[in-house]
């Protein structure tokens, strides 16, 4: 595929186009990716961060077409905030995820809630939105966040991942929205669906969806394992398993991965495997 380049729109399907919004980071990669469904009449999936030159591309990209809707997967700030300003500039509903504000202590700064989104539909697990030509159904993803959705697209087979599964990197999971359990249960149930390919937030499209999700919930197994291996070691703090699991990390994704690690030691707390005493986590 094309190398693709902040404001212009891409066709990657004949139903669907993506715009690269100006926001690349260490944890959006080259950016978020805004998909267009349809034609004519169009859905704008995770309209982005709330810049002025990617709404304009927006908006340049659909003239002389009607916005029917502008969806939401989830409300970290890179995806969601220019849902408002796109609504005030073309009247279109906001209709999707369910609104979610938390205070975020966790290492992205660019990932923080957005409190401005308010939709004027949300859309509950398997509920749809349909405009001509094409039908999008909710798939309730949790895990990444707890409000986060995926869209399966009816007429073509696709399924827009969100940062549920991204096609450039493991999604990171944050308490305390952010849930291991959800998360790992949320892969399976895409592993199910017979879904043909995944268009992802952030990174390259994803075919043999199925296959790539067994990887994910596979990498997820093999970092639960070396978590339990630590802990059969001696009792472990989370930087210093970090510092064991991640040789080589970069240095900015350091507190990222001690997040996984904290969603990992929650997970195996609630299930009985491990408790934590103070700063230190031990077996049970």
């Amino acid at each position: 595929m094309a190398e693709q380049r902040a404001g212009f729109a891409q066709t990657i399907d004949p139903l669907i186009r993506r715009l690269l919004a100006p926001n690349p980071s260490p944890f959006t990669y080259t950016g978020t990716q805004t998909y267009l469904v349809g034609r004519g009449e169009v859905a704008v999936i995770d309209p982005g961060p709330a810049e002025p030159a990617h709404i304009d591309s927006i908006l340049a990209a659909t003239k002389g077409e009607r916005i029917a809707a502008i969806v939401c997967t989830h409300t970290h700030r890179d995806h969601s905030p220019a849902a408002a300003l796109l609504k005030q500039a073309t009247g279109a509903s906001i209709v999707g995820c369910a609104p979610l504000s938390l205070d975020d202590d966790g290492p992205r700064a660019d990932a923080a809630f957005d409190t401005t989104y308010s939709p004027d539909r949300v859309l509950a697990d398997g509920e749809s939105i349909a405009g001509e030509g094409w039908n999008l159904r909710a798939v309730a993803t949790p895990g990444h966040t707890s409000n986060h959705l995926c869209y399966a697209v009816a007429e073509n087979g696709a399924l827009f991942s969100g940062d549920h599964v991204m096609g450039w990197s493991t999604s990171v999971v944050s308490p305390p929205d952010g849930d291991m359990g959800d998360y790992m249960a949320s892969l399976d149930k895409l592993q199910a669906r017979d879904d043909r390919m995944y268009f992802p937030a952030h990174g390259e499209p994803i075919d043999n969806p199925q296959r790539f999700v067994r990887g994910l919930a596979g990498h997820r197994k093999s970092r639960e394992g070396q978590i339990k291996r630590l802990l059969e070691e001696a009792h472990q703090t989370i930087p210093a398993m970090v510092a064991r699991m991640y040789v080589g990390l970069d240095p900015k994704l350091i507190g990222a991965a001690g997040r996984s690690v904290l969603a990992h030691l929650i997970d195996l707390e609630t299930r009985g495997i491990a408790w934590r005493q103070g700063e230190e986590w031990m077996l049970a």
